[in-house]
């Protein structure tokens, strides 16, 4: 595991260049699947196509940017209250209706990245998407299942990125996988190729310094017990050029 001071110091060595005008970070949400069913604990992990011009050929989770249509689409189930709270607490904007959003935004991504289902048994009602992603997605005869999301921690892309971004990092159970697309994950698609890790397999592999860092969280939560628990979160910005690691309580 990684102190803070390493985690900062990761941090602050990648954001060196900064050449691109000051843009607002973009709502945006990262899944984590964790397996805890074998004698040490395994995370699902893609790499990306090495053509890409966003971080190509480095190994991440599924995940992307928070979507108009992640709004209103039929659940299975709810988020929990205890995550509602956090993902609403130290947000300007923040309400029951963003976090449900972010949640979605997770699944959807992973569904596309991956082709992995993580829902419940269940027929949409009518009013439900006709096309795109999710009517995908409801089409195996799932709903999302939001209960079953942790929230493990937040990260804001620093100002005069190329891409900005406001993270959350989500985790779920690889028991809440109830149904796989097969052929989504290729030698033609954002990620070439999936891999089931343990978090000590992940050290030598090229990752984006924040995905090492929430590694890093979800080893000393996974530890400690602390996942899924009322535990304070670790949110971690810049501010007058310094990065910083606070808690979201």
């Amino acid at each position: 595991m990684l102190t803070n001071e390493e985690k900062l110091a990761l941090l602050a060595k990648e954001t060196t260049d900064r050449r691109w005008p000051p843009r607002r970070p973009v709502d945006a949400a990262t899944l984590i699947v964790l397996d805890r069913e074998g004698p040490k604990p395994k995370v699902l992990m893609g790499r990306r196509h090495p053509n890409l011009k966003f971080m190509p050929n480095v190994f991440v989770f599924p995940g992307g940017r928070a979507e108009k249509s992640d709004a209103a689409v039929p659940v299975g189930t709810e988020l929990r209250p205890p995550v509602v709270e956090k993902l609403v607490a130290r947000t300007l904007r923040g309400n029951a209706a963003r976090a449900r959003r972010l949640a979605l935004a997770s699944i959807r991504e992973t569904f596309e990245e991956t082709g992995l289902v993580i829902g419940k048994p269940g027929t949409p009602p009518k009013a439900a998407p006709a096309s795109g992603p999710w009517a995908d997605f409801l089409a195996t005869g799932h709903l999302p299942d939001l209960a079953a999301i942790h929230y493990l921690g937040r990260a804001i892309t620093p100002p005069n990125r190329p891409k900005r971004f406001d993270t959350r990092f989500f985790v779920v159970d690889a028991s809440a996988v109830q149904h796989t697309v097969e052929n989504v994950v290729g030698p033609e698609s954002e990620l070439i190729e999936l891999a089931w890790l343990t978090l000590a397999e992940t050290i030598s592999m090229p990752l984006p310094s924040i995905t090492r860092i929430m590694l890093s969280e979800l080893h000393s939560a996974v530890e400690e017990k602390t996942l899924g628990t009322s535990a304070p979160l670790p949110f971690f910005y810049e501010r007058h050029r310094s990065r910083l690691r606070d808690l979201i309580e």
